[in-house]
């Protein structure tokens, strides 16, 4: 089996049988919602509450936290679709979004992030929060992303930092000996990758301290 393909298998057979613990992992206080918080803020600096209504696509959705976060702001989303490559993820954010009674809000999507089942220019911001290292081709995922968004949409990433020495260990000895073949890229590698694929106005915001995250933003 090619190796990007074990890396994809093995990522879906992780998040499988994650899903239905998932919200309970300690990973979401320290990691997962801080990052969440960063995108609402983001998407607030980006057009307020008054803006234009806009269309959404987060990758890599997971139990569908930020997209159900989302549906209960007063930010001019028209619609969102959240997507992820383990079918039982999607079913957990289902279930989710109907208890919290937002479930006509969001469509939820079974598909591969490196081939997105979507026309071009689909969507006006995507979100990508903490799955980005689990994808075996990432120059050609931003390209993907690149693809579906309209002119002047934004993509949001969120991986972990690992360009100091914290960083370093918690993704690149800890992370990696519990998840085995990811690759948490370097900020430079990240910011490179964004503007081949054509983004500009490329920013990067760091945060957290012991598990510490990078927020990429760049402007199709």
């Amino acid at each position: 089996m090619p190796v990007h393909h074990e890396m994809k298998s093995n990522a879906r057979q992780e998040f499988e049988a994650w899903a239905d613990s998932y919200d309970r992992h300690y990973l979401n206080y320290w990691l997962f919602r801080p990052s969440y918080r960063l995108f609402l803020e983001e998407l607030f600096r980006w057009r307020g509450y008054e803006g234009p209504p806009y269309d959404l696509l987060d990758v890599g959705c997971g139990s569908g936290t930020f997209v159900t976060l989302l549906a209960a702001t007063r930010l001019p989303v028209r619609r969102v679709v959240a997507l992820d490559y383990a079918a039982q993820m999607c079913r957990v954010a289902r279930r989710k979004a109907q208890g919290g009674g937002c479930e006509t809000f969001i469509r939820y999507v079974n598909a591969d992030s490196e081939h997105l089942p979507f026309a071009d220019g689909a969507f006006d911001v995507i979100t990508c929060s903490n799955s980005f290292h689990h994808y075996p081709h990432q120059p050609e995922v931003i390209r993907e992303m690149h693809r579906v968004l309209r002119p002047g949409g934004r993509l949001m990433l969120v991986d972990g930092f690992r360009d100091n020495v914290v960083g370093w260990f918690v993704f690149d000895v800890c992370i990696a000996a519990v998840e085995g073949a990811v690759h948490h890229a370097p900020w430079s590698m990240v910011n490179r990758w964004f503007k081949q694929a054509g983004f500009r106005e490329v920013t990067h915001r760091k945060f957290n301290y012991w598990f510490p995250g990078l927020l990429t933003t760049g402007v199709a």
